[in-house]
């Protein structure tokens, strides 16, 4: 790399190979017992797990990420049955040390941590007897007190056991094929999760329709696990294209770490798990036949919404195959909710990032080059969107993807490998990755942006839309909360569409802080002047519904 270039981008380094036969094993989380009470107004929890996988396998830099993996949630239960796997490729012959952490999920808070339970199988071969529905006692060590502190009371008196129990299993499933050896362990199992939020698309200016067909806002944030392994080439760091960008990756310094703890709460709140978000798996198999992957590549279809309303999307690839991606565009808010840093959780490493669109083909049977070949958008094609519903076959639409990330600066020669990466995930989609400086590629965003402002109104089908993700109990947007972001949304119309205003988050009001401390105070004054006068309104509204509940 040139001196002249910012630092980050590409990193060459390669992987070290593994020193002997590596295995697949397969981790199944069955159920958990005893559970303490985490909501004490229920007298329940939401119970799910975090589990993360160590391995004697080397990395090629300390601030590679661990291989993680999240169950759903149960509800209101206190004895939860999960019966979810999570296969693992490329374990070493020594075995792996497995860390399972129970929560319980708090949307409105900090997720309560409930304890965990800590496994090393020791060494492991196809011979193996493995780990069969063993109950394993959870360690109160870093469990929220809270949580514990009425079971301790009971417990004293002889009336409840203190300890809760997780039941789990580990077994080989066979020698990872010497192909797919590659140095390093990865995720095959594949899963998905779809999270909502009427808030956030309320300040987004999207839209979208529940169950009953009614309109209501709403923002999605979309995760898909891609099976593995990530292509060891595809290693991209955060480009230093500015001074303070290294010390808000790395946590130094005081601004360095207010970005990043700010980032990391933006990465929250938009994967944000509670009563809304939506999740499904796909039983692994050693020899996936073409059913799966079909089926797989139909739900990044419907995660997509197809070719409905001239979506572009903004996405990162993690080094662990996980596909983030959220709706992108110059509107009011979607922009700020877009940026690759926010969608990698602040990691300095990833394999991918940058941008995509779906395109519906008038000629499935062609290519999507042919002299003859149609596409919506740009063009009102038959048979589909806007008029009538997608057609639900893979092969009738196409992946158009970039590498435009200022933040990781994936390299275009790489663009190959990437290709023969989503071919592998995505049969029967047809996949074009291009280079962001393609001035073909400026002409079909500009095109995808037009469709959008005829026919999208970023109208979002077949969501349920009646809870919010940041309710203080998973419930519906507080009426204070409506009527900050209604004059928000009134202030935006004022200045127009939305573009090119000024809409502060939680991120640039930290910087601005850091920056002019004497405004920031000025403008908390402020501020706090109209939270006064809007509780007078509330109040007044309040009583007013009272009055209307009464007659």
């Amino acid at each position: 790399m040139g001196d002249d270039k910012p630092a980050g981008g590409y990193d060459p380094t390669p992987v070290p190979p593994s020193s002997g036969p590596t295995y697949t094993v397969r981790i199944t989380f069955h159920s958990a017992s005893n559970l303490p009470v985490a909501d004490f107004g229920s007298g329940s929890a939401d119970p799910f797990v975090l589990a993360q996988v160590k391995t004697s396998q080397k990395v090629r830099h300390s601030h590679d990420p661990y291989l993680r993996w999240r169950s759903k949630t149960i509800r209101k239960c206190l004895e939860p049955s999960w019966e979810s796997s999570w296969v693992i490729a490329g374990i070493p012959g020594d075995g792996l040390d497995l860390s399972a952490r129970i929560y319980d999920e708090d949307p409105s808070d900090h997720d309560d941590r409930l304890g965990k339970v800590e496994v090393s199988t020791g060494h492991i071969d196809e011979g193996w007897k493995g780990i069969v529905k063993q109950e394993y006692k959870v360690k109160k060590t870093g469990a929220d007190l809270r949580a514990y502190g009425a079971r301790w009371a009971c417990h004293l008196v002889g009336r409840r056991e203190l300890h809760a129990r997780l039941v789990l299993s580990i077994e080989v499933l066979g020698r990872t094929p010497e192909k797919m050896d590659v140095g390093k362990s990865y995720t095959v199992s594949q899963f998905w999760w779809v999270h909502y939020s009427p808030l956030i698309g309320r300040l987004a200016g999207v839209k979208g329709k529940d169950d009953k067909g009614v309109e209501k806002y709403n923002f999605q944030a979309n995760e898909l696990q891609l099976t593995g392994p990530v292509p060891n080439e595809l290693y991209h760091r955060y480009v230093e294209f500015k001074t303070f960008v290294g010390g808000m990756f790395e946590a130094t310094g005081l601004r360095g770490r207010v970005l990043n703890k700010a980032l990391h709460h933006q990465h929250e709140r938009i994967y944000n798990f509670d009563r809304q978000t939506k999740y499904g798996e796909w039983e692994y198999k050693m020899e996936s036949g073409n059913d799966l992957k079909k089926q797989v590549t139909l739900k990044f279809l419907d995660m997509c919404h197809y070719d409905q309303g001239g979506r572009i999307f903004t996405y990162v690839i993690t080094l662990d195959g996980l596909l983030r991606f959220t709706e992108t565009g110059k509107e009011f808010g979607i922009d700020l909710l877009s940026k690759h840093t926010m969608h990698s959780d602040v990691n300095r490493y990833i394999a991918w990032s940058g941008e995509f669109l779906i395109r519906r083909l008038s000629h499935p049977d062609q290519s999507s080059a042919d002299s003859h070949q149609r596409t919506h958008p740009p063009d009102p094609i038959p048979d589909g969107p806007p008029k009538e519903d997608p057609p639900k076959d893979p092969s009738a639409y196409e992946l158009i993807i970039d590498n435009d990330s200022g933040t990781y600066r994936p390299d275009k020669k790489l663009i190959p490998v990437l290709t023969d990466f989503l071919k592998a995930n995505f049969p029967g989609l047809k996949i074009r990755v291009m280079a962001c400086d393609d001035d073909k590629l400026d002409k079909i965003k500009s095109q995808q942006r037009k469709v959008k402002s005829k026919e999208g109104d970023h109208l979002v089908f077949g969501q349920t839309s009646s809870v919010s993700s940041l309710g203080d109990d998973g419930g519906s947007i507080s009426s204070s909360d409506e009527e900050d972001l209604d004059r928000r949304a009134a202030e935006q119309e004022e200045d127009g569409d939305g573009e090119g205003s000024e809409v502060k988050g939680g991120l640039e009001r930290g910087v601005e802080a850091l920056e002019n401390p004497q405004k920031t105070a000025r403008e908390g004054v402020n501020g706090l002047k109209e939270k006064t006068k809007a509780k007078g309104g509330k109040k007044e509204r309040e009583e007013r519904e009272e009055r209307d509940d009464q007659a």
